[in-house]
């Protein structure tokens, strides 16, 4: 533990956990609930996190919080640990110490980083850290509730008839990320093959109206069959369109429009390239907002 002043910085442990989400819940999103907060600090993958974030308390009060969402990836062949850079929020009386937090969190130089869901002022200052962009040119497409024309083309969203049609890699990404709030798992089936498809509700202009893609196994499966997708997505999440970033799904979608300004992800990492990088194991799969 580190003092400045009255103002202390600590590892978040399992007994900070409630807390914590008490503090988000009021000072950050009231949205989601104190139980939520606490439920996504603890993610449903298999891994002996180091902590859950750090905090900074001050006379025994929680003031400032910065979570973290860790895991190990195989990639390109080798056991890669990430720290996903989650919530962060500093009272205003505390600003001055906030970058205390996001320091603690780089100084655990084992890990690659990703902070998927950077504020404005928080992307140039990533930057100045070391951090990349990653190219999120996103389209957004309309979800019809017309039924696919495609007799050979289907959505299965039963948990137990997902996990018999993948192969052993997304089922093991479906394993981890079955109880994740924010994660919702279908499987496209055309022609003798599949498509896993994770995706999350979002919100833009803090309308709750939108589906992002976080994950998509086949894209080109996903191309020739779009239409059975998003009418799962309308009529399963409620979403209106789909936010599809190319990086994800690989080819744009007939009938969208290009985001003007898509919303920035980044990463740091010294070995691991752009395309190494995905949106699992992440806050974007635990924190439905």
């Amino acid at each position: 533990m580190l003092a400045r002043g009255t103002t202390e910085l600590a590892p978040i442990g399992r007994a900070d956990v409630e807390r914590v989400a008490q503090f988000l819940h009021e000072h950050l999103n009231r949205r989601v609930s104190p139980e939520a907060w606490a439920a996504a600090m603890v993610p449903p993958w298999t891994f002996e996190a180091p902590n859950h974030g750090f905090l900074l308390h001050d006379g025994g009060e929680v003031v400032g919080v910065h979570l973290a969402f860790y895991s190990s990836r195989v990639i390109d062949g080798q056991q890669r640990l990430f720290c996903n850079l989650g919530a962060w929020c500093v009272l205003d009386s505390h600003r001055s110490q906030g970058l205390r937090l996001l320091r603690a969190l780089l100084a655990q130089r084992e890990f690659d980083f990703t902070d998927l869901s950077p504020s404005g002022n928080v992307v140039a200052l990533n930057e100045r850290l070391g951090f990349t962009r990653l190219d999120t040119a996103t389209a957004v497409v309309p979800n019809l509730a017309w039924p696919s024309r495609s007799s050979r083309a289907r959505v299965v969203t039963r948990a137990d008839e997902i996990e018999g049609l993948l192969d052993p890699h997304e089922r093991q990404l479906f394993l981890d990320h079955r109880e994740a709030a924010a994660a919702h798992h279908l499987v496209l089936v055309a022609g003798g093959e599949h498509c896993y498809v994770v995706a999350r509700r979002d919100r833009r202009k803090n309308l709750p109206l939108f589906a992002s893609l976080l994950y998509v196994g086949n894209p080109e499966l996903l191309a020739a069959h779009p239409m059975p997708v998003r009418r799962c997505l309308l009529l399963h999440l409620g979403a209106l369109a789909t936010l599809a970033e190319l990086r994800i799904v690989g080819i744009r979608p007939r009938l969208s429009v290009m985001v003007p300004t898509p919303r920035a992800k980044m990463f740091r990492s010294r070995e691991l390239r752009p395309e190494s990088v995905d949106y699992l194991y992440s806050e974007l799969a635990c924190v439905a907002w």
